[in-house]
């Protein structure tokens, strides 16, 4: 296929705006990029919003009604780099409503300020504060947990389910990938593909990684790399979404395929003529059809209310 008209054209009007790459920006342009990117639509009314602050990240939590069906802990995406609440707000508020799920979204820290393992660190914290107020959050006090994360979000979600499964946590019932970084080799044919140099590319995965992890030698540990790890059993069920035109793609089908080896359901799908960052654009209309896929994916394991 080629590339989606709507996306297409939202390329030619970040090009005719001057709108340089990302790794020729420093970070606090590149957050700045990222802001100017958000849905100006404030998204669906939830029954509550609190924010609460823990030792580093803040979190977000969007409960959609006063009986929900279980809670996700939604890691974003940027690079480890960029993101914040108000970025994925929208999309968060989508996926609650949708999925009639809390969502806890989670500020971690970013790079470079904040280089890894900082941003695991928070996320563990998050965990952790979820898991204590489950019942409230989940419905029960056994009520379904999620994490979730798009992207680099997507690296920290896979990295979390496998400490999880190390720990013999068993209470996080699914793990949602979307685009997920997974490895750090920038050599493969998906990053070399120039179709795929679009709103991500090599070169902005190379100054990512640089700002995220700084020394090349500790990027294939599996904290960094969860594509590396040697025992995938026993890690929750994943769902994994992937786009056509991502650099990223590869490695996300790559991880699918070790989860299905190692015996883990996965319920996957590439998203044909899309490129890196689309589920959460809510202006391309392809963001709702993979809304509407991920939630059809997530309900078996929701509870009944």
């Amino acid at each position: 296929m080629t590339l989606d008209v709507e996306s297409a054209r939202l390329l030619e009007q970040l090009a005719e705006s001057g709108l340089k790459p990302f790794h020729l920006m420093n970070p606090y342009e590149a957050r700045e990029v990222m802001a100017s990117l958000r849905p100006e639509a404030v998204g669906p009314t939830m029954h509550s919003v609190e924010e609460v602050q823990l030792d580093g990240a803040r979190l977000r939590v969007l409960k959609p009604s006063a009986s929900v069906r279980g809670a996700i802990l939604y890691l974003h995406g940027g690079g480890w780099v960029m993101g914040g609440l108000d970025d994925f707000d929208h999309f968060a508020r989508q996926l609650a409503h949708r999925t009639d799920c809390t969502v806890v979204l989670v500020d971690y820290r970013l790079a470079p300020e904040f280089p890894f393992p900082t941003a695991l660190d928070d996320v563990e914290r998050a965990a952790q504060w979820l898991v204590v107020h489950r019942e409230q959050l989940a419905g029960s006090a056994n009520g379904t947990l999620i994490v979730a994360g798009d992207s680099a979000g997507g690296n920290l979600a896979a990295v979390f389910a496998q400490r999880a499964a190390q720990r013999g946590q068993l209470h996080w019932a699914l793990q949602v990938l979307i685009y997920p970084a997974t490895q750090a080799d920038l050599d493969g044919p998906g990053y070399l593909d120039p179709q795929r140099q679009l709103l991500l590319t090599r070169e902005d995965m190379r100054w990512f990684w640089d700002h995220y992890l700084p020394n090349a030698n500790e990027r294939q540990q599996v904290s960094a790399s969860p594509l590396a790890a040697k025992d995938l059993r026993g890690v929750p069920p994943a769902v994994v979404l992937t786009a056509e035109f991502d650099v990223l793609r590869d490695e996300g089908q790559a991880y699918a395929d070790r989860l299905v080896q190692a015996g883990i359901t996965v319920l996957e799908r590439c998203f044909s003529g899309q490129m890196h960052g689309f589920v959460t654009m809510p202006f391309l209309s392809a963001s709702t059809e993979a809304l509407d896929w991920l939630s059809d994916q997530i309900e078996p394991w929701l509870q009944t209310v």
